[in-house]
Formats: C-alpha cells, sequence, structure tokens
C-alpha cells in the first residue's frame, strides 16, 4: 500500500483557503508511473497532488518537501514545468497512525494536460526544455540553497558515481560486466574537461517520461525532486542515454548516434551560443559520468528495489527490475559505452 490515505490528503487539502468543500470523490489517484512519488488528480481544479514515497536524495520529510518546493519555485519561470500551489506539510494529520496518514507530506501543483513523449520526434521538444531551464538567471551562491550548488558539479557528480558504486559489488554481475564498468569508473576518474564549467539549473532527472508533450507539442518537466545546480550536459545526457529512454515502460526507445546529435543541436539552438560552446566539451565525459551515475542507482535498485518503493504495481516492479538486468548485462554496457569511447 502507498505511504499515504486519501482520506489524509482530502482533510490535509480541506485546510487550504477555498478548499473546506472539496469533495472526496473530487480526489483521483492516478496510475503510478515512477517510484518515488503517487499523484492525486483533483478533478475540476487543474491541480495534481504529488506524494512522496520517499526521499531519492535521503532527506528526512520535511526538508525534502522544502527542497522540492523550491525547486518547482527555481523553474516555474522557465515556462516548462508545473506551478506550485500549495506545500502540505507532513504533520497535517496527527490523529492519523502514519501508515494511514500523510507522513511525508505532499505538493499541490498545476495540471498538465499532455502525452507520454514519442522518440525520437519529440526529442527536440524536450531539448527546447531543458535549453529554457538552462537559460534561466543564475542567482548569487547565498541565494541558491535549498537546491544542491556544488562548487565543481562535475566532481560532485564523480563522488556521487563513487558512493553508489559501492552497489555494484551486491549486485551479482557477471565478472565481464563488472571488468567493464571498472574500466570505465577508473576513465572518469582520469578525465579532465577542459575550460570552465559552466553552471546553470539542471532538472537531473530528465529521462523522457519524466516530460508530458501538450496539444501544441511543448515539453514540460514534470519531476523536479532532484533539481540542482549543475553543467547541464549532465541533462543532455540524460535525457538520451539507453538507460534513460527505456527507463519508462510507455516511452521504451533506443535513439540512434544520428538522433542523439540533433538532440544536441536542438538544444544548442535555443541556448545562447557562449553556453553551447561551453558545454562542447563536457559532453562526452559527462555522459559517462551521467550514465554510471543511473547504472550505479540501478545496482542499488536490484538489490534493494522491493523496500525502497513498497506497493508497487507488479507489472511496474517486472519492468523495473528487468530494465535494471538489461542495462548491467555485459553486452549492453559494450554498446553504450560506444558513445564516447
Amino acid at each position: 500500500m502507498p505511504p499515504f490515505s486519501l482520506p489524509a490528503l482530502h482533510a490535509a487539502l480541506a485546510r487550504l483557503p477555498g478548499f473546506a468543500a472539496l469533495p472526496m470523490d473530487a480526489l483521483e489517484p492516478l496510475p503510478l508511473k515512477g517510484v518515488a512519488h503517487d499523484h492525486v488528480r483533483l478533478r475540476g481544479h487543474g491541480l495534481v497532488a504529488r506524494i512522496p514515497r520517499w526521499s531519492q536524495m535521503g532527506l528526512d520529510p520535511l526538508t525534502a518537501l522544502d527542497h522540492q518546493a523550491a525547486a518547482f519555485r527555481r523553474a516555474e519561470p522557465s515556462g516548462h514545468t508545473p506551478r506550485l500551489a500549495a506545500v502540505l506539510p507532513p504533520a497535517l494529520a496527527p490523529a492519523l497512525a502514519p501508515e494511514n496518514g500523510l507522513p511525508l507530506g505532499a505538493l499541490l501543483v498545476g495540471e498538465i494536460a499532455g502525452r507520454t513523449p514519442r522518440l525520437p520526434d519529440d526529442m527536440p521538444a524536450i531539448a527546447r526544455a531543458l535549453a529554457a531551464l538552462h537559460r534561466l538567471p543564475l542567482p548569487p551562491p547565498e541565494e541558491r540553497p535549498p537546491l544542491p550548488a556544488p562548487a565543481d558539479p562535475v566532481a560532485a557528480l564523480l563522488a556521487q558515481v563513487e558512493r553508489q558504486a559501492d552497489w555494484f559489488a551486491d549486485a551479482g554481475l557477471a565478472a565481464e560486466a563488472r571488468a567493464l564498468i571498472e574500466a570505465e569508473l577508473d576513465a572518469a576518474r582520469a578525465a579532465r574537461l577542459d575550460g570552465p564549467a559552466p553552471v546553470v539549473l539542471v532538472g537531473v532527472d530528465v529521462h523522457p517520461g519524466n516530460f508530458l508533450i501538450d496539444a501544441a507539442g511543448k515539453a514540460w518537466f514534470t519531476d523536479l525532486e532532484k533539481l540542482q545546480y549543475g553543467h547541464p550536459a549532465m541533462d543532455l545526457a540524460h535525457a538520451s542515454l539507453y538507460s534513460s529512454t527505456k527507463w519508462d515502460p510507455a516511452v521504451d526507445a533506443a535513439l540512434t548516434a544520428a538522433e542523439v546529435a540533433a538532440f544536441h543541436e536542438s538544444w544548442a539552438a535555443a541556448v545562447p551560443v557562449e553556453l553551447a560552446g561551453m558545454v562542447r566539451p563536457g559532453i562526452k565525459p559527462l555522459r559517462r559520468l551521467t550514465w554510471l551515475r543511473t547504472l550505479s542507482w540501478m545496482a542499488r535498485w536490484s538489490v534493494k528495489g522491493a523496500t525502497l518503493s513498497p506497493g508497487m504495481p507488479e507489472s511496474l516492479r517486472i519492468h523495473m527490475d528487468g530494465h535494471a538486468a538489461d542495462i548491467l548485462r555485459a553486452a549492453r554496457i559494450e554498446q553504450v559505452r560506444r558513445d564516447w569511447s
């Protein structure tokens, strides 16, 4: 079962201005698509409640909710993310048992009417949405928290990979796969970027399944949990790698090298020339690092998936387990690493 109840959500919503008369039957639970959030539509209000199942960043409930609220506020000026309407703190239903309440709180965000992306046709729209995020003015350092803003985003990404790499040892990988991964880790450690690294607002979890395409063909980025300040090549990689385009079973596509190149060109055409030039040297090195970040996360999932997101539909769990097994195979690792080797 999900870690919340509809009555608790309804009680929390009824405390908001203008929602005291909200009928219970206005709440429409949506099918679970990802591993970290449940979503409930408020029929007739153009809003969706976004309810965390767990914090992928390892944050306590209040900190995680504050981070997500800040992420939606920072990204909204891009015009490609839902608006934040309200924050429902975790302690809104103290009389209920935690497992039947709203223990992780929720966000109320604008509903985006749209469909799942179709690849490769919608990759230019995704590129423009990312470019809109990346073009946002960079606030001074003291105004960037609570979003992460590492002084060296590339070093921080490598450090994250190193922390998560411990899961490779527990994932039961074939010896050939382990050897290939170790070789890629060594190459990532030795890589150096030429010139200064650009820092912008990045979406991080920008696999195509986290976008919706509206009737006008505009792409909307909907999962802002991991938003931070970092190198835009991280987003270019995560949006187009095999491990990402196969993540969501509703997307289930694999891009050719030419299609990835066209995606990069669409993004470069939508950002300032100076930014495109600064990002170019980092595209291949950060493609490797971003892939290692995903691969190590999936190694963790292959070990602990059942406990990380309890109550998932069996069909989604089967897909996730199968995807993890696929991208951690030696043959698939060898295929993906040709992107930069």
